[in-house]
């Protein structure tokens, strides 16, 4: 199992995170040119059920109450031994804050290496080779995969979820491991902010305001375009920081993930933290009057242009359309 690539299931309360499609779409990319198997690593409690739309050819599931929820603790202890006895060539986490606490734990307790923001692989000279976002997104760093074994975080955007997906049921291997022992933290129970605001993550337009919509006043142009669209207004971090929209509005890594049918992102510079929560939008429009900004890289469509000069226009034209 040498040349094998692990992917570690991220999921919650019943559900899998996006993210872990996004890794098995990138472990089964990079195996069907080797003679890889992409194996699925299952942590939790009662959980088999999960694996049913995995796009692995085999799921290593470990079944303990301790798993039932994340503690970090527990997971460390399994997945060091499953590492430990099968030693694959690549093992995967989310670069999320589950993935990049167990990954950098696992790879000072096995001394292996570690590749983190990796949005894609290649093969090259039959070597994989990562390439990984630096500096915010402004730089993508190339390198060799080391070995024998080397952990990698991901970040979505270089593989489509639907792609690491099966309609079939992979094979499941119940697998046994010593008892955690010495748990530092148990979970009991989760408690969740109550909603009085608009579900952005169901909207089918989304009008995204960045650092370039420049002060609290020129957010009213872009609830105009908003309204016009149909659609609904949300967010990156600097706005939400300065107090301009509420969190329920934030998209990105530390907000909430969107796949709305179009996402106009204005004056967004496009950092990996806010591409992570929106990159699988269907179509993806930007303005930004920098020519290099990384948001660019994930859209379909972009203008350079100072967004203040074309909302109110855009708002216009819009609403003479509908009026025609």
């Amino acid at each position: 199992m040498e040349n094998d690539i692990f992917v570690l299931v991220e999921h919650l309360r019943g559900e899998v995170s996006e993210i872990t499609y996004v890794m098995l779409a990138a472990a089964r990319d990079l195996a069907a040119e080797t003679d890889a198997r992409v194996v699925a690593v299952l942590l939790g409690q009662g959980a088999e059920k999960l694996a049913n739309d995995f796009a692995a050819d085999v799921v290593l599931y470990a079944d303990h109450e301790a798993l039932k929820g994340f503690i970090s603790d527990a997971y460390l202890q399994v997945l060091e031994n499953i590492l430990q006895d099968h030693s694959p060539r690549i093992a995967i986490f989310g670069d999320t804050s589950i993935g990049a606490d167990i990954a950098g734990c696992l790879s000072v307790k096995l001394g292996s290496p570690l590749v983190s923001g990796c949005r894609s692989f290649t093969m090259e000279d039959g070597k994989p080779k990562f390439i990984s976002q630096i500096y915010g997104g402004k730089i993508m760093a190339k390198g060799e995969v080391p070995s024998p074994t080397c952990l990698v975080t991901m970040i979505p955007g270089g593989y489509k979820p639907e792609s690491g997906k099966s309609t079939s049921s992979p094979e499941i291997n119940s697998i046994t491991f010593p008892e955690p022992t010495g748990l530092r933290v148990s979970l009991n129970q989760y408690v969740e902010p109550e909603i009085t605001d608009v579900d952005i993550s169901k909207e089918p337009v989304l009008v995204a305001i960045g650092r370039g919509i420049g002060r609290e006043d020129n957010i009213e142009l872009a609830e105009e375009l908003a309204d016009a669209l149909g659609g609904v207004l949300c967010a990156s971090r600097p706005v939400v920081d300065q107090g301009w929209l509420s969190t329920s509005r934030m998209v990105g890594k530390s907000g909430k993930s969107v796949k709305p049918s179009i996402y106009l992102a204005m004056g967004i510079s496009g950092a990996p933290e806010h591409v992570e929560g929106m990159s699988d939008s269907e179509l993806i429009i930007a303005v930004n009057t920098d020519p290099a900004a990384p948001i660019f890289d994930v859209a379909q469509y972009g203008a350079e242009i100072d967004l203040l000069d074309l909302l109110p226009v855009l708002t216009e034209k819009i609403e003479a359309a509908k009026g025609g």
